[in-house]
């Protein structure tokens, strides 16, 4: 019981820590109004923290391999904690996207420390239950966290939600100085090491698919909140409402995806989620201003989107297991690489098209996924028939 209490602490911060991402998408528009700027310049801090996230954290995890665990944890955490606080005061645009960068490598060494700590604090057996309480708090900041910070923001400012990330930050780093205990670092893994896997063409197959599905969700997703009240015309006491809903969605496809990528297989999971993606999609760029419609709709992307994140890690783990940590690794670099890019050219389909159109292009970075999990199938059906062969 001791022990499943420090694991909460650690989900506490994977909350905080998913917070601080996904709540740009749910104040994008305050934050381009407060600030004078466009929502598609808005839209940039994602790609920004994005960018930081996937490049920084391989590099800062392999130079602090051998830093006991949780030292590294508290160091990683103030970091973060100090860049929430500089986001609440300092002014304006290109100090915030500087900011988000601070904030983006601090966020990737705790939440990767973070997973690591449990896995290791937890008793003989529950390691995975430890790592999937974990990885919820990221799930519960999209449930939890970014309707109340849209309802923070609303109050106080958007700049409250920052600060009130940093605060709770500061408690959660007091604890977990009083209660974890010290643990010794891992055998450092070079980063040589770990990009060699991307020679082999399985290997950066599967990786595809996470870009181009994750990539396309992120292009639409970035710019929900303008998106729902600008093209639906949702009021905006029902916007708190659409992204609580969505979250809850979140959860519900999270789990299916899992259950269903052991009982039906990865790629039955991976192919019925993404058409589901795709016609989601593109039903709501058709939806008009119903209420109702929009909610059921909201509810069906967000489960199809999420339904393919646990069968996507499982594919990776299975298609290398000698080097799982590795690919997970990858995977989660490719993660945020794949939203940066998705809130980028996001930005410029707002600038340059309209904001009502980036559903169909998220529609079509999700159909390119499709392709490529059959391409993965067709790879991995002739590398078995050449085994046999042998």
């Amino acid at each position: 019981m001791k022990s499943t209490w420090k694991v909460y602490v650690l989900a506490l911060i994977s909350f905080l820590v998913g917070t601080s991402n996904y709540i740009i998408s749910g104040i994008l528009d305050r934050i381009a109004e407060t600030l004078g700027t466009s929502v598609a310049a808005a839209g940039q801090l994602i790609t920004v923290y994005s960018l930081a996230y996937a490049v920084g954290t391989p590099i800062l995890m392999a130079l602090t391999a051998k830093m006991d665990r949780r030292k590294l944890l508290l160091y990683s955490l103030g970091l973060f904690i100090a860049a929430n606080l500089l986001t609440f005061i300092l002014p304006g645009f290109g100090l915030f996207i500087a900011a988000r960068i601070i904030t983006a490598l601090g966020a990737g060494v705790v939440t990767v420390n973070a997973l690591s700590i449990a896995a290791k604090i937890a008793p003989p057996g529950k390691q995975a239950s430890a790592i999937a309480n974990v990885t919820m708090g990221i799930t519960a900041s999209l449930i939890i966290g970014v309707p109340l910070g849209r309802m923070v923001a609303s109050a106080f400012g958007w700049k409250a939600v920052f600060l009130a990330i940093a605060i709770v930050g500061v408690i959660a780093m007091l604890v977990i100085a009083a209660v974890l205990p010290r643990m010794q670092g891992d055998k450092p893994v070079p980063l040589i090491k770990q990009f060699a896997l991307l020679k082999k063409p399985q290997v950066l197959v599967a990786l595809a698919i996470t870009f181009f599905w994750l990539g396309g969700y992120s292009l639409a997703y970035t710019y929900i909140s303008p998106f729902l009240l600008e093209v639906t015309h949702l009021n905006e006491s029902l916007l708190s409402a659409a992204l609580f809903v969505f979250g809850i969605a979140s959860l519900i496809g999270s789990k299916v995806g899992g259950y269903s990528a052991d009982k039906r297989g990865i790629k039955y999971t991976l192919v019925s989620g993404m058409v589901l993606h795709v016609i989601s999609l593109i039903l709501l760029s058709l939806v008009g201003h119903s209420v109702i419609a929009v909610f059921a709709i909201l509810i069906l992307w967000s489960f199809a989107a999420w339904s393919s994140a646990p069968a996507q890690q499982f594919n990776l783990v299975s298609l290398v297991p000698e080097s799982s940590g590795v690919m997970l690794s990858l995977n989660s670099s490719m993660m945020q690489l794949s939203m940066a890019v998705g809130a980028g050219i996001g930005g410029l389909i707002v600038n340059r098209v309209s904001l009502a159109s980036i559903t169909w292009f998220g529609a079509l970075g999700v159909l390119i996924a499709i392709i490529a999990v059959f391409v993965l199938s067709s790879m991995a059906s002739r590398h078995s028939a050449v085994q046999s062969a042998d």
